[in-house]
Order: C-alpha cells, then structure tokens, then sequence
C-alpha cells in the first residue's frame, strides 16, 4: 500500500520533515508546534494557548488528509513543565471532552525559547 505526504498551507510546515504521512489507514501528524502559520510565530499567552494552537494545526493536516480529530486514535504530548500538566489536560479536554484518544506525554530533549508544548498525533484516515 503506497504511503502519501500530505500538506497543507493552514498548518506551520518544514523543510526537514513532512506535516503527515497517510499509510496503511492512517494518518501520522507529525509533532506539531504551537505556530500561528499566518504569522509563523509562536502563539502568544499560556501553555492552554499553545496547546489551542497545536490541535488547530492537527486539524487541518487532518482536513487535508481526510481525517478529523475525531479520528484521533493517539497522541504524544511534548511539554517544557511538568507545573503545566493540570492547565494542558483542561485544554484538552475542551477538545476532546468525550472518547479521548490515547496519549502519552514527555519532556522535550530540546528547548526552543517560548514553545511549551507540541504534539504528534496518528487518527485514522
């Protein structure tokens, strides 16, 4: 079964790596910072924002790919404090209040100044 990148302008993108890849029924969101793609900067206020902005950008490689969150099936949080857990969950919940996909979280091994929080996400296509 080939596998598909998939792209989209309404999500930050790389050079270095593909926003997804669409393989074997599924879509592999990789770990998604929390950019504004219009401005290409990283939202401002807390890390609740930040992980607005990162499900933001996962939904539309999503759109793209022909998913939704809905579909999520997984996701890898990376957080740059662990004092941040209790204002990340509350964020998710506001997007996934029901039927949460499973997930992970770590800390980064690698900080970049201002960024709180990314996620990777893999939802069925």
């Amino acid at each position: 079964m080939p596998r598909n990148i998939v792209s989209t302008p309404n999500a930050p993108a790389s050079p270095y790596y593909s926003q997804a890849v669409k393989a074997q029924g599924l879509v592999f969101v990789s770990g998604t910072a929390p950019i504004d793609p219009a401005s290409g900067q990283i939202v401002a206020g807390g890390v609740g924002d930040q992980v607005d902005q990162c499900l933001r950008n996962i939904a539309a490689i999503l759109e793209a790919a022909g998913s939704s969150l809905d579909k999520a099936v997984s996701a890898t949080l990376i957080f740059a404090e662990e004092d941040d857990f209790a204002a990340i969950n509350e964020a998710w919940l506001r997007w996934f209040p029901a039927d949460p996909p499973a997930r992970q979280g770590a800390k980064p091994p690698v900080r970049m100044p201002g960024l709180k929080v990314s996620i990777a996400m893999i939802a069925e296509a």
